[in-house]
């Protein structure tokens, strides 16, 4: 009766196992914490490296030196982090003007140092070889 009594904890740990690790790989957690180390590139002004992590389809929509110019006229002005929390993720097979694939749509609540309360949109695309790379940053 032990031995059953064992297997049969072990049996309900590896599912709750499964179970955990499934929803830790949800597209929304996988594609939100690609976008957090993204947007740490971002934060610390390294928008070239920004750039050079983004998806294909990122890259291919705008030069390394334009997207450089572009975060140099408008997030360099907004000063250093001071806070960015996640308020959602939600995962689409499509978005406007893209290739159908597997995005996630996030928008954080942040406040940098010369804006208190912005939005920040960032798009992240499934790439083919699994990786969750950035398609689109906005901020509002």
């Amino acid at each position: 009766m032990k031995t059953v009594r064992s297997l049969c904890v072990l049996v309900l740990s590896l599912c709750l196992g499964c179970i955990s690790a499934q929803a830790e790989d949800s597209p929304e957690k996988a594609a939100t914490a690609a976008a957090e180390a993204w947007l740490g590139q971002v934060d610390a002004e390294n928008y070239a490296a920004g750039w050079r992590e983004a998806s294909t389809y990122f890259q291919g929509a705008v030069t390394e030196k334009a997207w450089v110019e572009s975060l140099n006229g408008v997030r360099k002005p907004l000063g250093k982090l001071a806070s960015r929390k996640l308020k959602s993720a939600q995962h689409t097979k499509s978005v406007p003007g893209a290739p159908d694939g597997d995005y996630v749509i996030m928008q954080f609540d942040t406040s940098f140092e010369n804006k208190k309360a912005a939005v920040e949109t960032v798009t992240f695309l499934q790439e083919k070889d699994g990786k969750w790379k950035a398609t689109g940053y906005y901020i509002k």
